[in-house]
This record gives C-alpha cells, sequence and structure tokens, in this order.
C-alpha cells in the first residue's frame, strides 16, 4: 500500500496525516521495546501456547500468505475465540517486532499479571507439595529469564520470582524464550530479594544459593520445601543475598570456561531438585 499524506486546514493551521496501514498503526512509525512490551507475544509456540491456555488474545497479525504448520491452528484457535486476526505485509511485520523473530505472527493480549509469593505457596499447597521456588538475583538477559521459566514449568517449580530494580522482565523476548511456558509458570516481582528470603526462612523453607564455592548440588539435601537461587552469570549472587541463603551449591566444572549460563545452571540445579524428590 503506497504512503499517502493527506494536508488539511483547521483552524488557521495546517496538520499532515498520516495514513493507517493494515495492522493499524501509522505507516511511518515504528513500536519499540518501550510500547508497552507485555501486551504481546511473537513466535508460534508462544501464541499457541497463548490461545490453548485461553489467555485473552485481542488481535492476531499473521504475514500475509502464510498457511503453513502451525500457523493453520494459530489462526483457527484465534477464529473460534473471536479474535481479529489481520494480515499484514512480513516487511511490516519485521519493523513492528520487537523479539526480531516473530515467524510470522504476532498476538496482542491483555498485560501479563505478575504473580504474589503467597499465591506461589498456596498453590504448592493445594497441589499437596513441598515449595518449590526459583529466584533470580539480577538476570539481566531475557533470553535466560524465558528459558529459565521454561525449564521450571517442565520442573513442576510453584513460581520464577525477579527483583523489580536491574532484572530482565516479561518482555516479549522472555515471552518468546519461555516457549509457551508464561502461560502456565507463576512469575514474581519483589523489591527486595534480601528481604524475601528471610520472609520465606520463616515460613521453613530452605534457601539453596548457586555458587562456586559451595559444596557440590548432588552432597546436599533438597528434598524439602527450597528456594533455589541463581546469581548473574557476571557477578554471580549479590553479597546480601548470598549472606541470607541456608546453604551453597555449586556444579563442578572440568572444562577452562569459568562459568555456566545462568539458565543451564538454574536447569541442572532445578533437575537435581526433581531427582531426589522422585
Amino acid at each position: 500500500m503506497k504512503d499517502l499524506d493527506r494536508n488539511f486546514k483547521k483552524s488557521g493551521r495546517r496538520k499532515q496525516m498520516h495514513k493507517k496501514d493494515d495492522a493499524g498503526f501509522p505507516k511511518d512509525s515504528r513500536v519499540n521495546e518501550a510500547d508497552a512490551p507485555e501486551n504481546r507475544i511473537e513466535g508460534r509456540n508462544p501464541v499457541l501456547e497463548a490461545l490453548r491456555s485461553g489467555r485473552t488474545v485481542e488481535k492476531l497479525l499473521i504475514a500475509r500468505g502464510s498457511s503453513e504448520g502451525s500457523i493453520r491452528e494459530i489462526v483457527k484457535r484465534a477464529g473460534e475465540s473471536g479474535t481479529v486476526i489481520q494480515e499484514i505485509d512480513r516487511q511490516r511485520l519485521d519493523e513492528i517486532s520487537l523479539s526480531g523473530a516473530h515467524q510470522g505472527v504476532i498476538a496482542y493480549v491483555t498485560p501479563y499479571k505478575y504473580a504474589e509469593v503467597e499465591e506461589m505457596l498456596e498453590a504448592a499447597g493445594e497441589r499437596g507439595e513441598a515449595p518449590f521456588l526459583i529466584i533470580l538475583d539480577e538476570i539481566t538477559d531475557p533470553h535466560n529469564l524465558g528459558a529459565v521459566m521454561r525449564t521450571a514449568e517442565c520442573c513442576g517449580a510453584h513460581g520464577v520470582i525477579i527483583p523489580k530494580r536491574r532484572s530482565a522482565g516479561l518482555t516479549p523476548a522472555a515471552i518468546k524464550a519461555s516457549a509457551g511456558a508464561v502461560e502456565y509458570m507463576p512469575v514474581g516481582r519483589v523489591t527486595n530479594l534480601a528481604r524475601l528470603l528471610e520472609d520465606l526462612k520463616k515460613q521453613g523453607i530452605w534457601i539453596a544459593g548457586a555458587d562456586p564455592e559451595g559444596s557440590p548440588y548432588t552432597a546436599q539435601d533438597l528434598t524439602g520445601p527450597i528456594a533455589l537461587v541463581i546469581g548473574s552469570e557476571g557477578r554471580g549472587l549479590g553479597r546480601l543475598v548470598r549472606e541470607k541463603c541456608d546453604f551453597l551449591v555449586s556444579i563442578p566444572l572440568k572444562g577452562r570456561i569459568e562459568s555456566l549460563n545462568a539458565s543451564v545452571a538454574a536447569g541442572i540445579l532445578m533437575y537435581e531438585v526433581v531427582r531426589q524428590r522422585g
């Protein structure tokens, strides 16, 4: 569609109006990370899981001509739920995309609601299970956050908790990396992680921090109520957070690289909890 500018006079002033494209955005506009990123999901698997979970999808943008594979099921489910479906040029999707990996589909949804920690603990009680929480200390890479959420959901954890500052949030990149886990795994945000750890300990939950100076992770008892704390790849656990941990666990490194990716380390420790509990 060709760009058209319309000039008109109103109250003695000339104004310029830009025709909107078929996605409902001005043709010369670009959506950036600051434009309500929590309101959109990008990628086939994340969008499909959102529809399967019953999440409210307000608008679905599909690359013009796409009909292969999972796109068919996405369009079918969106149609059944009454979602507005619009076909637009793939180039326009590229401009709108925040993740850079939309795979021909972007969904606009109701904003994600961060969960309360108490809700996670209540969910554990309702399932008759010992609380199992994952706490991320300043993990700033959204792909790591998404990967941790994905593994946490597969492991049966009751929630992932992040700090409000200096941490990745539920951005399109994190949502896509979670591969749909965001629809099922509660994510909470707290102002002070050290204070949270104190509160959890008062409720009988053991705090295990991942740290190179800890004892081997297989030597620790991880069967009871537990919260695993994972630090950033660069600095590890913050000093106050580290001091609040009941004990530290380490993962043996046999090669020349000094550390594991944060989401990989989290996955190893989460599945050790699963192994011991199993």
